[in-house]
């Protein structure tokens, strides 16, 4: 879903498919080197941002030995009309906005972020379960119960 959105939203866009893996790699360190700490503007719209939470930081710098980062996507779904989605993964795409720090990287695409931006990324374990949520989403107007799927404001 958010690769249609990212196709209907970007209708000439067009990826250079001749690119080396390898300079792909280099591009997408030299983006990370750049990036700020906790939180960082988007490109297009300086006021985009989102907050990544100490208790966040602190899971990914566990689980991201490997050069890995968490990607948040949002999708059409859930029982409110959107949903989190939250992969970790090692591959940067062209429009993807880096937040957080060098070894605890949260990755999210531009038309994920105009959904959630202003909101924190939070790492949250209780007896029950663990994972990662997003928390105070100013975009949402209401959520479900379990948190991972929202309305947003009209």
């Amino acid at each position: 879903m958010a690769f249609v959105l990212r196709q209907l939203a970007k209708p000439t866009l067009q990826r250079n498919l001749l690119l080396s893996t390898s300079s792909l790699r280099h591009a997408a360190k030299d983006a990370a080197s750049k990036a700020p700490a906790t939180i960082a503007p988007s490109m297009t719209n300086p006021q985009q941002q989102l907050i990544v939470s100490d208790s966040c930081l602190k899971r990914l710098r566990e689980i991201c030995v490997d050069g890995s980062f968490l990607r948040i996507t949002v999708e059409g779904g859930g029982c409110s009309g959107f949903q989190y989605k939250f992969d970790l993964d090692t591959k940067m795409n062209e429009d993807d906005l880096q937040f957080g720090e060098e070894k605890a990287k949260v990755v999210i695409d531009t038309i994920s972020l105009d959904y959630c931006s202003g909101a924190t990324i939070d790492y949250h374990s209780e007896l029950i379960r663990a994972g990662f949520r997003m928390v105070a989403n100013p975009q949402a107007e209401m959520g479900c119960s379990c948190g991972s799927s929202f309305a947003i404001k009209l």
